[in-house]
């Protein structure tokens, strides 16, 4: 993994590079100018996403914030986390796991939480493999 270095994408530039990862997890976005507005956005509620870099492309993206509630106190949720296939089987997808964790533990969190969707059958292997455990079903309406 040594030639992965990881680093939070910050401008829209930044943003714009990661648009075609996260639409492998977020097919739904069609315009990187309209993500980069999104992510802007989010970032004002203290979203950050931080991007897994092999040279100057990006392999793996993971969008997180801090939160607090009175289930788990303070805790890092992760709202995104994708890796392109080819870096799926290279340990990107673990390595921005124990980045946010290691970042959730400095922060004084006392969780570290997700959600997946349960057709994810894959996604559900590799968080159990990552020491995540299945607590809650996430419940939601369209409005």
């Amino acid at each position: 993994m040594s030639d992965i270095h990881l680093r939070h994408l910050e401008s829209d530039h930044d943003y714009q590079a990661g648009f075609e990862v996260m639409r492998e997890l977020r097919p739904h976005l069609t315009d990187a100018h309209a993500f980069a507005a999104q992510i802007r956005r989010q970032a004002g509620q203290g979203y950050r996403l931080l991007a897994a870099w092999r040279g100057e492309q990006i392999q793996g993206l993971a969008g997180y914030r801090l939160q607090e509630n009175l289930i788990y106190g303070r805790f890092l949720y992760v709202d995104d986390l994708i890796t392109t296939e080819n870096a799926r089987r290279h340990r990107v997808g673990a390595t921005l796991i124990d980045s946010l964790r290691d970042e959730a533990r400095q922060q004084g969190c006392a969780h570290f939480v997700l959600d997946t969707g349960l057709a994810n059958a894959l996604g559900q292997r590799f968080y159990f493999r990552q020491g995540l455990l299945a607590k809650a079903l996430h419940f939601c309406q369209q409005l």
